[in-house]
């Protein structure tokens, strides 16, 4: 729900994982960032129609995620 509440917050805002990471778990993103892969998956199989083609969150190639609308 935290990663939902703050893609919702930053629309067209592009985020890698270690900056998703940080604030949601309050220490160094230097743990697993696969972390970070699963959750958005999950929540992407929540909100999307097809999770395999995101429509609102969006993977940005080599730099991130972010929230469309």
């Amino acid at each position: 729900m935290q990663y939902f509440r703050h893609f919702v917050t930053t629309i067209d805002i592009v985020f890698d994982k270690k900056t998703l990471y940080e604030p949601i778990w309050g220490f160094d993103a230097l743990s697993d960032n696969a972390t970070v892969t699963v959750h958005i998956n999950r929540l992407r199989e929540k909100i999307e129609e097809d999770p395999s083609t995101p429509k609102y969150i969006q993977t940005v190639w080599g730099t991130g995620c972010r929230f469309k609308v």
